[in-house]
């Protein structure tokens, strides 16, 4: 920027943009330190939550739910696999897509999981009234559709 550009120190939505940033990492880096006793991380805590909710969906299915790409799936899963957390089975119909799946191991582990993760969302969410907090998820769903339509 030149001298002659105003500098964003100031404008309201840039200071509250940078706060809600802090406030992300702040929150990844509590549920990182609470899931490394469960030696879990965030990302293997994603794919088992949707596994969970959708039993049998896709590989791709679930990278693309997560918004990451096929290759990050194919790293997260193994570990998950090397854990007994899931087991992948391959489709009847189609040899070259595999369903997923949590172990009961890995149902028992994600159960010990969420109790962390809702502890921690309702720790942080405690901060706002219920009429702020549904204000907020309604501000981050439009920020989310807004992006998700220029792809």
């Amino acid at each position: 920027m030149n001298n002659t550009q105003s500098l964003p120190w100031n404008n309201p939505r840039f200071r509250n943009w940078i706060a809600l940033v802090r406030a992300e990492k702040a929150v990844v880096r509590e549920l990182t330190r609470a899931l490394a006793p469960l030696d879990l991380k965030i990302g293997q805590l994603d794919v088992m939550m949707n596994i969970y909710r959708h039993p049998g969906m896709s590989q791709q299915d679930v990278a693309r739910r997560l918004l990451i790409g096929r290759s990050n799936i194919t790293m997260l899963l193994p570990q998950l696999e090397a854990q007994g957390l899931i087991r992948r089975e391959g489709d009847k119909k189609d040899k070259r897509v595999m369903r997923l799946f949590l172990t009961d191991d890995g149902e028992a582990r994600l159960q010990e999981a969420l109790k962390v993760y809702t502890k921690l969302i309702d720790r942080v969410m405690a901060q706002s009234t219920p009429a702020q907090c549904d204000a907020m998820g309604e501000q981050m769903r439009r920020i989310e559709e807004m992006l998700n339509e220029e792809d």
